[in-house]
């Protein structure tokens, strides 16, 4: 990378509305994924915890598909949810998708999201291995 941040922009109606980016990579190869919840084509998806939750991290790699990134690259992921009773399928759902990659979690109870039919909310952040290579050989910290 050339010192830029890279944006990723899917369109979602949320992301106009409120002024943010579904993604962004800084120039260190970092990359920040915004919240992303099990809404597909407009419509909640998924009626369940452990599925919404893999709904949701679905729209997070597509959005690190488009910097040419994947679910192997992802070192840290936030899950929020809205009821206790929904850590196990949660938790099972991220076991699912993440157990031979384990990154950093972090899994926090909140009292809602802008729509009542949605369980979870994920985050996840993710880093490009050839530009922190590049940084730490220039001196930089990676």
């Amino acid at each position: 990378m050339t010192g830029e941040l890279r944006k990723v922009v899917t369109g979602a109606p949320w992301e106009d509305q409120f002024g943010y980016s579904r993604a962004v990579e800084l120039p260190n190869g970092t990359v920040l994924v915004s919240g992303c919840t099990s809404v597909v084509g407009g419509q909640i998806a998924g009626g369940g915890p452990h599925e919404q939750t893999v709904n949701s991290f679905n729209v997070a790699f597509g959005a690190l598909k488009q910097l040419g990134l994947g679910p192997e690259h992802v070192v840290r992921t936030r899950m929020y949810i809205t009821h206790a009773r929904d850590v196990e399928e949660v938790g099972r759902a991220h076991k699912e998708l993440f157990d031979a990659i384990r990154p950093a979690a972090s899994m926090i109870i909140v009292s809602g999201f802008v729509d009542p039919s949605l369980v979870v909310e994920v985050e996840v952040e993710a880093y490009r291995p050839e530009a922190h290579r590049a940084g730490t050989d220039r001196g930089e910290g990676a």
